[in-house]
């Protein structure tokens, strides 16, 4: 089911456990702390449910950002919140940086595309070996994002420390979108 030299990569690869405080943007009124199987770059073909977070404030809303701005007209009446999460990780996977995901077929000059395949295998096989999540580069902002596998004791830790609106215009206004 998985590349063997895959899992014996991964089995190399640094784990960190983790104490910190993370962001997440979704729609005004959705939980949280609640994941999503959709397929996404590291959700493993959208049968793992995973919690995308961001280690900066910046990062969560240049993800989003970005994915608002693929859209024909800017999203107006969609609200948004920026929420703080405390989270705690015993056996995360640490991918400093792009060179560090070259090493499993991730090419670099790519990965802000939207070509998943290499980086949901590489997930199935962490969730498959167990891992209970990625710290790996953002693909939108100068920072790491913490993929979190909803399955595993990472999420039972989770907590929601504070939310608030995210003011789009603003942020439009200040990164020029």
């Amino acid at each position: 089911m998985h590349d063997r030299a895959l899992l014996d990569a991964l089995e190399d690869t640094e784990t960190v456990a983790l104490t910190i405080d993370v962001w997440r943007i979704t729609r005004a009124g959705r939980d949280p702390i609640r994941g999503s199987a959709a397929p996404g770059r590291w959700s493993p073909g959208g049968t793992v449910e995973v919690l995308y977070t961001s280690l900066e404030r910046d990062g969560a809303l240049a993800e989003i950002g970005f994915r608002l701005t693929l859209e024909p007209v800017w999203p107006s009446r969609i609200a948004h919140e920026i929420h703080a999460i405390s989270a705690a990780t015993e056996r995360t996977l640490r991918f400093a940086d792009l060179a560090a995901l070259d090493v499993f077929g991730i090419d670099p000059a790519r990965y802000a595309g939207f070509d998943y395949d290499a980086c949901q295998s590489l997930a199935a096989a962490a969730h498959f070996m167990e891992f209970d999540g990625l710290l790996v580069p953002s693909a939108r902002h100068d920072c790491q994002n913490l993929v979190i596998f909803m399955d595993r004791g990472a999420a039972a830790s989770l907590e929601v420390s504070s939310s608030e609106a995210v003011h789009w215009a603003e942020w439009r206004s200040t990164n020029k979108r």
